[in-house]
């Protein structure tokens, strides 16, 4: 209660007049003026980038790819033109260059001339990166600057995606033909296969009937020698033959003269064989007839005998001649067996001469005939003996050249059988030679369809797609655990904390730390500080309340946890006011200072701008040692959502510098209690 009542008095002694109440409502907006208008005049500077003027220098000339003329730098200064992120003015590059160096423009852009043709160059084997010239002037505007550098490096990667979807979908295209092309190499792989096979099948006939037709060919060789040899004695015979009708020709050119005498004299022969003949007839008709006529009388003289009736009376029987008594008188006969030889042989030589002479006058008569036609004849014979006499000098002529012919034939047919040799072994050779070309173009075939399903041949949506992400193959998808929305949201844990710390020091420019009256009358040390204290903490808390009323429904941060952020603001504004509290009572005027040097080593420190690790390492042990690290970490987590496990540290170290504040208050309210010539006297005055 006394406390409260020191509190209560000091608050009243504020507001006992019209300036001091305008002090108060001036130091409790302090933090509302310092945080909420920093946080209202950066809270979403990227969103007004469009007023920001910037230079676009489009030199670009193009590049003529596939018989198409691409305008990549065209294309990009119409994207960027249509999107507004700058205030972009397209002018040349001197006027570009001009304008950054004047501030007219805050950085340039350009895409100079050979621009298409670098991004294009891949394609020929002659790789040029495109170049993007950023031109910069930190005397505009070093953020500029830096915003500038973003957005090229931002362009780069959109042309560099858009540049390797290209390059990809042709690499694809290709692949495609590849395939397409390696599918019909293994088709024709299939067809050589096959064609090899028949091949290997007609080099074994080929072989074999090329091995037939070099033993034909010896066997043709060995002939042409016998040839040769049967030409030559064909060419020796020919020669005796022209000599020997040479010869008859040139005897027998009165032969047509003899030959019709001797047919004259052949037809008077034949005229008198012929009467000879007919004598010759008859002297044999008689000889044959006395032959005959010896002979059937003989039987004619058994019959007369047997027919002698030896009684011929009548009444009687007749009286025959005994058949012995015929016999023996008919042998009688026989004595004269020797002269019947002799006829009979006379007989003989008789018909024989007269045959012969028959023979002879038919022959002398043929002779006649004969010679009759020989002599018809003969003038054609000795002309064809004159003809063949002249055929056989020309037949010894051709067995000349036959033999010469054959010679050569010889010759000819040796080396046609050794070339037949070889073209058996060659063939030999192509039997086996087609075998493995056989087996090698079906195991090319196999092997070539085998690579035709593995090379990729997607259909045209699939390569575009597929090119898209070979271009650009890393996407980022963020996932926000806890997100700010807007840059100054991004800011606000930093600078609404810092405001309250900012608060906490403005309110003691008016509070007194400790009460004199308190310390005079002798009251409890403690009682004293947390007096001293509560003045400002009510304070402190009306600064927190305004400065989170003002960020949520003017500048528009939209916290995840409202209760928890003020109540945490609340919190931060107790121990800070606690701390700075501390700082006053302890060391008088110089506590001041010291608040202030707490101030700025919290602003390098507590990581709200960028990432603590930053900083320099001996600055490490600061940002865990001094509070509103903690803050800002807190308000983080309260504004932003996401895990709220590490609040709970956070409140613990806010409460643990408002107990040490606290009990700092106390320390510096008991050593007040004695009074020093110092404190009646101090030698600075703040």
């Amino acid at each position: 209660m006394i406390a409260l009542r020191l509190a209560l008095n000091e608050l009243r002694r504020l507001t006992a007049g019209r300036l001091p109440r305008i002090a108060v409502v001036g130091v409790v907006i302090v933090p509302l003026l310092y945080g909420g208008f920093y946080l209202y005049a950066n809270w979403d500077p990227y969103g007004n980038l469009d007023k920001i003027p910037v230079a676009l220098v489009v030199a670009d000339q193009g590049a003529n790819v596939d018989g198409k003329v691409q305008r990549i730098g065209a294309d990009v200064a119409a994207e960027l033109l249509k999107q507004h992120t700058f205030d972009w003015h397209e002018v040349s590059a001197a006027q570009a260059d001009a304008g950054v160096r004047d501030g007219t423009y805050t950085f340039a852009v350009s895409l100079p001339a050979g621009f298409s043709s670098a991004l294009a160059s891949p394609g020929t084997f002659d790789a040029k990166q495109g170049m993007l010239i950023l031109t910069t002037n930190d005397a505009n505007s070093y953020t500029g600057s830096s915003i500038g550098t973003k957005v090229v490096d931002q362009i780069r990667r959109t042309v560099a995606a858009k540049a390797g979807a290209a390059a990809a979908e042709r690499l694809l295209a290709g692949f495609a033909v590849i395939q397409e092309k390696t599918a019909q190499a293994a088709d024709g792989a299939q067809k050589l296969a096959t064609g090899s096979a028949a091949a290997h099948d007609g080099a074994g006939t080929l072989a074999s009937g090329n091995a037939t037709l070099a033993s034909g060919i010896g066997k043709l060789r060995d002939g042409s020698g016998e040839l040769e040899n049967g030409a030559g004695q064909l060419s020796d015979g020919a020669g005796r033959l022209a000599t020997g009708l040479g010869t008859a020709r040139d005897k027998t050119r009165d032969l047509p003269a003899q030959t019709a005498r001797l047919a004259s004299g052949a037809r008077q022969v034949a005229n008198g064989n012929a009467q000879l003949a007919a004598k010759a007839n008859v002297v044999a008709g008689a000889a044959q007839d006395f032959t005959n006529a010896v002979d059937g009388s003989k039987e004619a003289l058994r019959t007369a005998l047997k027919a002698i009736d030896l009684c011929p009376k009548a009444g009687t029987s007749p009286c025959r001649i005994s058949d012995p008594d015929i016999e023996n008188a008919l042998a009688a006969l026989d004595q004269l067996k020797p002269v019947r030889q002799k006829v009979d042989q006379a007989n003989a030589d008789v018909q024989a001469a007269a045959g012969q002479v028959n023979q002879l006058a038919a022959g002398s008569r043929q002779v006649a005939d004969g010679a009759g036609q020989l002599a018809a004849a003969t003038p054609q014979l000795t002309a064809g003996i004159a003809s063949a006499a002249s055929g056989a000098g020309q037949l010894a002529t051709g067995a000349d050249r036959l033999r010469d012919g054959a010679a050569t034939l010889h010759g000819k047919l040796g080396e046609a059988a050794t070339g037949a040799t070889k073209l058996a072994d060659g063939s030999a050779k192509l039997r086996d030679g087609t075998a493995q070309l056989a087996s090698g173009s079906g195991t090319l075939s196999e092997a070539l369809a085998k690579a035709a399903g593995q090379i990729p041949h997607p259909d045209e949506p699939t390569r575009k797609a597929t090119a898209r992400v070979i271009g650009d193959p890393v996407a980022v998808r963020s996932v926000g655990q806890a997100t700010a929305q807007t840059y100054g949201a991004g800011l606000a844990p930093f600078f609404l904390g810092l405001a309250l710390w900012v608060g906490a020091f403005t309110l003691f420019m008016l509070i007194r730390p400790l009460s004199r009256r308190a310390l005079a009358a002798g009251q409890r040390a403690g009682v004293v500080a947390l007096g001293g204290w509560l003045p400002a903490a009510v304070m402190g808390g009306a600064q927190a309340i305004l400065l989170f009323g003002f960020a949520v429904t003017l500048i528009g941060v939209r916290p995840a946890h409202p209760v928890g952020t003020l109540a945490f603001m609340l919190l931060t504004g107790f121990a800070f006011t606690a701390v700075v509290h501390a700082l006053n009572a302890l060391f008088g005027p110089a506590g001041k200072f010291l608040a202030l040097v707490l101030l700025v080593l919290q602003l390098t420190t507590a990581g709200g701008t960028f990432p603590w690790q930053t900083t320099p390492d001996p600055l490490h042990p600061l940002h865990l040692l001094l509070p509103l690290s903690y803050v800002v970490d807190g308000l983080r987590h309260l504004l932003y959502g996401g895990g709220l496990s590490g609040v709970g540290t956070d409140v613990a170290v806010l409460a643990g510098y408002l107990a040490l504040g606290l009990a700092l208050s106390t320390l510096a309210s008991h050593r007040h209690r004695i009074w020093t010539g110092s404190r009646l006297k101090p030698e600075l005055v703040l």
